[in-house]
């Protein structure tokens, strides 16, 4: 069976940004080209006004810096939900990039992994024109902090959503037992998000100086079962210490 694609599209006045990313990446060239994945910066400036193609203007009241027009980001937006493909045009999910939207988190990867189409708006300047809040489904933060612009916030939104989609990422086991991974945990009786085991590679004694690190020799065993459970324990252990709000909640 043939995985769907899913088409991101990134409203942006640094539409260079997205395609440095798109062209460089190894894994999102290898989607694309496989026609998993299709990922579009859409310039703002192309919807701007008069010859100067203006897209902000200063803000009423008075104030610091410029606001994005919310007349220009309309027309943008409206020209991005556009497509001939009824799927994309039902399943669509146009999201605000700014500090006041709910935070990102793993939760919300797997929400947005259902959608066929995503559109980010990326900010820039002191913000948005309050009136196209209204033309949005919902506004997204990726942490209590302010960036330059929302084009990073998209990007890791965009990865986080895209490598939990069928093939993206090669091998669809490679998203399962990771950090923040979505699981049944028997301890508890729900579905909790948990921290991921910890990994190990050659050599198998690290010497440095006097001291010699060991890979734990369950792991050289080859037995699946019993190693399945020390990852399972070393999860829970991990998740308990040093996130244990991820239990609470």
């Amino acid at each position: 069976m043939t995985s769907k694609k899913l088409s991101i599209k990134i409203i942006t006045l640094f539409p260079k940004f997205i395609e440095d990313f798109v062209e460089n990446f190894g894994i999102v060239k290898r989607a694309v080209k496989l026609k998993l994945l299709d990922i579009k910066a859409v310039n703002l400036r192309s919807f701007g006004l008069d010859q100067r193609q203006t897209v902000d203007g200063r803000p009423y009241g008075g104030g610091v810096g410029m606001v994005l027009r919310a007349d220009v980001l309309y027309k943008a937006i409206a020209s991005a939900k556009k497509s001939k493909n009824q799927d994309l045009r039902s399943k669509s999910r146009v999201i605000l990039l700014c500090p006041q939207g709910k935070q990102f988190t793993q939760h919300d990867a797997h929400r947005l992994a259902k959608y066929d189409q995503l559109i980010f708006v990326a900010g820039r300047y002191e913000g948005f024109d309050e009136r196209i809040r209204k033309f949005v489904d919902e506004e997204i933060s990726v942490g209590d902090y302010v960036l330059m612009g929302g084009e990073l916030p998209a990007l890791v939104i965009s990865e986080a959503v895209m490598r939990l989609r069928p093939g993206i990422l090669g091998k669809d086991e490679s998203s399962k037992d990771e950090s923040f991974a979505e699981s049944v945990n028997k301890n508890y009786g729900r579905k909790i998000y948990s921290l991921e085991y910890p990994q190990y590679t050659k050599p198998e004694v690290w010497k440095l100086g006097n001291k010699k690190y060991n890979v734990p020799k369950v792991l050289l065993t080859g037995h699946h079962k019993n190693i399945g459970e020390y990852r399972k324990s070393e999860s829970d252990k991990r998740t308990k210490k040093r996130r244990p709000d991820l239990i609470e909640s």
